[in-house]
């Protein structure tokens, strides 16, 4: 019997969900400005600091040295 029939090509699961409660608190750490959530990238977007803070596994990264620059 072979197992592999039940799983999910690789990079084509579900992103994880991140709880709203939690996206409700969040504010960026630069700027304390409002954040908005990208759940298509799992990240958290800083308009006012021009920074994309990423979600792994369902947590917030939130240091600036782990965002990525957006334009």
């Amino acid at each position: 019997m072979n197992d592999t029939a039940d799983k999910a090509p690789e990079g084509a699961r579900e992103p994880t969900r991140v709880d709203p409660r939690l996206l409700e608190i969040l504010v960026c750490p630069l700027t304390k400005s409002t954040l908005e959530y990208d759940s298509g990238r799992q990240e958290l977007i800083s308009r006012s600091a021009r920074l994309a803070f990423p979600i792994r596994d369902g947590i917030p990264i939130m240091l600036p040295e782990e965002a990525r620059r957006i334009e």
